[in-house]
């Protein structure tokens, strides 16, 4: 069984928590791992806060979306905003930086906790999209536990 829900939000710091307790009650009601729950929260948290900080393009009525799809064993987010986008170069090494830098820590959060993580632009639409991925570990008798 797979379950997947999209949110609508405006580039506000009170989204976050908003997300992420989603996240966390949808993956609990499934019956997924606790600690699994609380890496891919904490990823959501960190997509979420640089899509607030860096994602609006025209003020007040700007917007991101969050999609999450839990199918079988792997539980994939995506998060889009309407921002400048990313650098050209992302990776490890494109944002590796000082541990006394204020900011960008976020992303490098992002490919710790997750099995898989783009970084990509979206050319058409303008703006980023962070997708990231984890395989999935499930409570004994989950109810939606892949088979």
């Amino acid at each position: 069984m797979s379950i997947w829900w999209s949110l609508h939000l405006r580039c506000e710091a009170a989204s976050v928590p908003l997300a992420r307790r989603l996240l966390l009650g949808a993956m609990e009601t499934a019956g997924v791992d606790p600690d699994i729950s609380f890496d891919l929260s904490l990823a959501l948290s960190e997509a979420c806060a640089n899509a607030v900080e860096h994602g609006g393009a025209s003020g007040a009525a700007d917007a991101y979306r969050v999609t999450a799809y839990l199918d079988g064993e792997r539980c994939r987010i995506e998060v889009a905003d309407s921002g400048p986008g990313f650098p050209a170069v992302r990776g490890r090494a494109a944002h590796a930086h000082s541990t006394h830098a204020e900011n960008g820590r976020g992303l490098c959060l992002i490919e710790e906790l997750a099995d898989h993580v783009d970084f990509e632009n979206r050319p058409d639409r303008g703006g980023a999209v962070v997708s990231f991925d984890k395989i999935l570990k499930w409570k004994k008798d989950a109810p939606l536990m892949a088979v």
